[in-house]
């Protein structure tokens, strides 16, 4: 049998502030042919409108990896937790009262 190839081992730095993290209770997901686009925003109660904090552009393959290791960890999650309860059918962009324009 052959040995695979070690991959190299990347370090990775964390600023302070990125460490604190920004909460997103929501997420509006575009595309273009050579990128995806996450915009991370909160919505809170009694507000019409939600604010986003975060835009991640990536490349699809990017993203499709990214979609394999959530899956890999949701998986993992489940496993120690539980399952993962979501609401019955999530509420539509225009029952939220957007619009699709960001300020």
């Amino acid at each position: 049998m052959s040995e695979q190839p070690q991959q190299p081992s990347i370090e990775i730095g964390l600023g302070e502030r990125e460490a604190e993290g920004i909460y997103s209770n929501v997420v509006f997901i575009t595309h273009s042919a050579s990128e995806i686009i996450l915009d991370f925003a909160r919505l809170l109660p009694g507000l019409p409108k939600a604010r986003v904090f975060s835009r991640i552009v990536m490349t699809p393959q990017s993203a499709k990896g990214l979609h394999r290791a959530l899956g890999e960890n949701l998986g993992n999650y489940e496993k120690q937790f539980g399952d993962i309860r979501l609401p019955a059918e999530p509420p539509r962009r225009s029952e939220m009262g957007f619009t699709g324009q960001v300020d």
